[in-house]
């Protein structure tokens, strides 16, 4: 199989996304790390970490070989996400649509899910090669959305994220979202409880979503 097919399988496979938007890079990487040692496989390391490519860097080679997918988040531009991807990012994530960005990731096969928040902009996204489009910000656009995108695009895959919490996350489930991105909702204890309470709120999510599966 493909590198890029491979990826999205193991995605779709670990379903939750990290969206780690650390203060410092130390602070990246530990976000980072506990949200994969409470079950949330996917980390998304937002350009607005300082020192984001380290952090990518740096769990790209400690987790390689393992499940944890690492990504990068908050990418503006082609010339960022080639960085990212030099330093071990194995997907992209941009808070809007960038055709650019999008061609940089087909030339290294690497799969780049770009906020969107009208049909036009998925239609140009499906166009570029973009299999999995980001529905952002989830919170204004609702899980309706997906439903009624799905009407007349019903190839493309949707993973929202902004808004996701573990109270809703079952709605976008239900409603067809291919994943869930989740970001101050997994690491909103960090201050007052470090890593521990990152961890624990990260297996939340993974028990949420495994007790939701299993009723489906």
């Amino acid at each position: 199989m493909a590198k890029k097919a491979e990826t999205i399988v193991q995605m779709k496979e670990n379903y939750l996304f990290a969206v780690i938007r650390g203060e410092s890079e130390e602070d990246g990487y530990i976000t980072s790390k506990a949200c994969y040692e409470g079950g949330v496989k996917n980390i998304e390391v937002t350009f607005s970490t300082p020192g984001a490519e380290r952090v990518m860097a740096r769990l790209a080679e400690e987790f390689k070989g393992t499940d944890m997918v690492v990504g990068a988040g908050t990418v503006l531009d082609p010339v960022t996400a080639r960085i990212a991807i030099l330093n071990g990012a194995e997907f992209i994530v941009s808070p809007a649509w960038n055709p650019e960005v999008a061609k940089i990731c087909n030339l290294y096969t690497v799969p780049y899910l770009p906020g969107c928040g009208s049909a036009t902009e998925i239609q140009e996204a499906l166009t570029l090669g973009c299999e999995i489009v980001k529905v952002f910000p989830g919170g204004v656009l609702g899980s309706g959305f997906i439903k009624d995108i799905h009407g007349p695009l019903p190839q493309v895959e949707l993973m929202p994220s902004g808004g996701v919490n573990i109270d809703n996350m079952e709605e976008w489930i239900d409603k067809g979202a291919w994943a869930v991105g989740v970001g101050s909702a997994l690491t909103k204890n960090y201050k007052a409880e470090g890593a521990e309470g990152v961890k624990a709120t990260a297996k939340e999510f993974a028990d949420r979503l495994a007790a939701i599966l299993a009723d489906k």
